[in-house]
């Protein structure tokens, strides 16, 4: 059996596990580059690149959000919705700890702890969607429904255009 051009990560063995197809994609991971530059990489919309973020509620909750790439998340929204008083993203050291991925590599796939997922309610109309397999530079693109297969999200409505939460 040929080695994939891939890398085989915790994500990688979940989406094989539960029998979700997936198509890998890597690219030059950029220091900072966001999904602005995965995007450009990989010639893909990046409202269509998503975001996995690591969060925390108070007290010191942490819980995963999918977010669009080119959105941001109203922090204020979020804190209503789950019904906690703030929301703030986790530290990278934090992040690491309860993900297991590399911030910039993180995938909402094969986490070191099972976090609870929300993702944005818009993803789930998206014909495909790139995300995070796991390592820097390396995204996975699969049919959003299959984000249902793969692990419990709860959908939320949080997303800001990055014009208005840069305003």
């Amino acid at each position: 059996m040929a080695k994939p051009d891939y890398p085989i990560t915790p994500a990688v063995r979940l989406l094989r596990e539960k029998k979700i197809a997936f198509e890998p994609h890597t690219y030059d991971y950029e220091e900072r580059g966001g999904t602005r530059h995965s995007s450009e990489a990989l010639g893909v919309p990046e409202h269509s690149v998503i975001k996995t973020l690591v969060m925390e509620s108070s007290p010191r909750e942490p819980f995963l959000v999918l977010m669009h790439g080119d959105c941001e998340v109203s922090t204020r929204q979020l804190a209503r919705a789950l019904g906690v008083k703030s929301v703030t993203p986790c530290g990278e050291g934090v992040a690491q700890k309860h993900t297991g991925y590399q911030v910039g590599g993180t995938s909402p796939f094969g986490t070191r702890s099972r976090l609870p997922v929300y993702a944005e309610k818009s993803i789930f109309d998206l014909p495909r969607i790139y995300i995070n397999g796991g390592k820097r530079g390396f995204l996975v693109e699969i049919d959003p429904r299959d984000l249902r297969s793969a692990i419990p999200a709860t959908e939320v409505e949080v997303a800001l255009p990055r014009e208005l939460a840069q305003g």
